[in-house]
C-alpha cells in the first residue's frame, strides 16, 4: 500500500468513527491555499477540526506525534479562515484522530482538544 493509499484509507476510517459517534461531517479535505483540514465535522454546537495521521507502524512513535506546533498553527489559520467564509460562530476544538494499520493490526486513537491555539 502506498502512502497516498494508507493516507486516505486512515481519512476513511476516521470519518467512519467520527459519524458512528454522533458527529456531522462538514467538509472533507477543506483547502485554504497551503492550508489542509482533512475533517471539519460538528458535534452538537461544536464545530471540530479533526488532523488525521496514519501510518503502518509507530515504530517511529505514535501519528499524534507527528502534529508538531508548525502543523498545528497551519490547521488554526486555516480554522479560522473556514470560520470567517462559512460565517460559522459556534465554539470550536481541535482533534488529531491517529492510526496505526497494516495487514496485522488496527489501532484508532481520538483524541480529543489535541491542541490549542496559544495566546497572544
Amino acid at each position: 500500500m502506498t502512502q497516498e493509499e494508507l493516507g486516505v484509507l486512515g481519512e476513511t476510517m476516521a470519518q467512519r468513527h467520527l459519524i458512528n459517534n454522533s458527529y456531522e461531517i462538514l467538509d472533507m479535505n477543506w483547502r485554504y491555499h497551503r492550508y489542509e483540514l482533512d475533517i471539519v465535522a460538528r458535534k452538537e454546537n461544536w464545530i471540530v477540526f479533526v488532523e488525521v495521521k496514519t501510518r503502518e507502524n509507530a515504530y517511529a512513535g505514535e501519528p499524534w506525534e507527528a502534529v508538531k506546533r508548525q502543523k498545528q498553527n497551519r490547521i488554526i489559520n486555516a480554522a479560522n479562515e473556514y470560520l470567517i467564509q462559512k460565517d460559522i460562530n459556534l465554539d470550536c476544538r481541535f482533534d488529531i484522530i491517529s492510526i496505526v494499520h497494516n495487514s496485522k493490526y488496527s489501532r484508532l486513537e481520538h483524541l480529543e482538544d489535541a491542541f490549542y491555539p496559544l495566546s497572544r
